[in-house]
């Protein structure tokens, strides 16, 4: 019940991010125009949807050390000239009593390259800003990717930052779920195991 009521979360805001940022408050950007912003100049943006069994479920909240609000995850790859230019992962979950949509953007390599607020709705003063966010800048999924280790909290914003902690931490152990179907694969032009679609923007 609460995958499917986070689900129509996730529906809702990006459908109110296809408008300006006046029409829908608390919006920020669109998922394409946040795509676009994280792959500029990018041939392609392909989006590999992944369904997790309970073994992989088990597996990225064990790594993530946070609850996974769907069986269900998309990332999104952008290519250019046939390389890879990095993935990006969109996390949706609630903050205090309303919700919260952001993108974290993963070099090649798998490290964080940069985290975007795409949507706000709890009071501005709760929201993350830019300069703390940098902090996950280049971390990898670790011991000390955790407020309290390497990551500094947000005075009186508690919630806040360790929404985002966790929704960063999350999209590592999912993309780590990721590349374990893709390096699982037999054939490379294979889609990966447990991949239902796959597409271009």
């Amino acid at each position: 019940m609460r995958s499917r009521r986070l689900g129509s979360i996730l529906g809702l805001v990006l459908a109110f991010a296809a408008f300006s940022a006046a029409a829908g408050a608390g919006v920020f950007a669109s998922k394409q125009e946040a795509l676009e912003s994280a792959f500029p100049g990018a041939d392609t943006i392909e989006h590999h949807t992944l369904v997790l069994d309970d073994e992989q479920a088990a597996r990225v909240e064990q790594r993530a050390q946070a609850r996974l609000e769907s069986r269900l995850a998309t990332v999104y790859t952008g290519i250019r000239d046939g390389r890879v230019m990095g993935h990006a992962i969109i996390d949706v979950h609630t903050v205090r009593t309303l919700p919260e949509a952001f993108m974290v953007v993963l070099a090649p390599d798998g490290s964080v390259r940069s985290t975007e607020i795409l949507a706000f709705y709890e009071p501005p003063e709760y929201m993350p800003p830019g300069r703390w966010l940098d902090q996950f800048d280049a971390r990898k999924l670790d011991a000390s990717l955790r407020l309290g280790g390497e990551i500094h909290g947000i005075s009186g914003a508690t919630l806040s930052s360790r929404a985002v902690t966790s929704g960063v931490r999350r999209a590592l152990a999912l993309y780590e779920a990721y590349r374990a179907t893709v390096d699982a694969r037999p054939d490379p032009a294979a889609l990966p195991v447990g991949t239902v679609a796959a597409g271009g923007h």
